[in-house]
């Protein structure tokens, strides 16, 4: 059985609190509030858990090597990854001095961590960064508006449930108004997005149902050790590269784990 907030992350904990009082085997979850929700609901059933940030950081368990409790999970490094993403960016555009970046600040603990290691790289690198929060599609729709008017080089997407969930609508509007993007997933490239870099997702998800198959054997959640992501895909799309009047380096093509057209 399954639960989709549809969006709505307030609806969560009601959705934990469900699979709880059906006494399942194991909840799965994917992102920082679903996660958090699951450990409100219950001190006993075993959690397994995708997140994109360091879960000590977070606060969903004691340690990467014994998380304790009833949790454990896998790492997917998106926040991690942020400041690899912007040199990827600036090797696309090597010209590049300001950044459109777009965030859903409703999922905090995704979105904090995310933004201190954007704005961490982008000093380090001297771009210029302007965030855009938005929790709605009408605010992505907004967002980008704004983006227009403003044109900076390049646009920066986050990563959190919401706006991987929008990632069509997000490859389209960056398309519709000539702005260069960069996501963590390859799943916006295969929609029409330009270029992504983060973990190979796939590989995560299988991962995370290698540990609940343990733990539905007996394991304790509790002794088996955060999986740290280890398998990194570079992503780009050549079609939207035209569309964006954009000549793509060797150098960057040459790197790249799969080129889509």
């Amino acid at each position: 059985m399954h639960r989709w907030a549809d969006d709505r992350v307030d609806r969560l904990p009601l959705l934990a609190a469900e699979l709880v009082s059906r006494s399942v085997a194991a909840i799965v979850t994917a992102g920082v509030p679903a996660a958090s929700a699951a450990k409100a609901a219950t001190t006993t059933i075993p959690i397994v858990f995708l997140v994109g940030n360091d879960p000590v950081q977070l606060g969903l368990v004691g340690s990467l090597s014994r998380p304790g409790g009833n949790l454990t999970g896998i790492d997917v490094f998106t926040s991690q990854l942020a400041a690899k993403r912007l040199e990827v960016l600036r090797d696309l555009l090597p010209k590049a001095t300001r950044m459109g970046v777009l965030v859903n600040p409703a999922d905090a603990g995704a979105t904090d961590s995310q933004l201190k290691e954007i704005d961490a790289a982008a000093r380090a690198m001297g771009l210029q960064i302007q965030v855009h929060n938005a929790d709605t599609r009408d605010e992505i729709d907004a967002a980008f508006e704004a983006m227009g008017r403003d044109r900076p080089d390049a646009v920066f997407v986050g990563t959190t449930v919401f706006l991987n969930g929008r990632r069509v609508q997000l490859a389209q509007l960056s398309t519709f108004y000539r702005l260069p993007a960069i996501y963590a997933l390859r799943d916006f490239v295969e929609v029409g997005g330009l270029i992504s870099y983060g973990s190979d997702i796939i590989d995560s998800f299988r991962k995370a149902g290698r540990y609940v198959g343990r733990v539905v054997k007996g394991a304790k959640p509790g002794e088996l050790p955060i999986v740290r992501a280890d398998k990194f895909e570079l992503v780009i799309n050549t079609r939207t590269a035209r569309m964006l009047g954009l000549t793509l380096p060797s150098s960057l093509l040459d790197r790249a784990d799969e080129i889509i057209d």
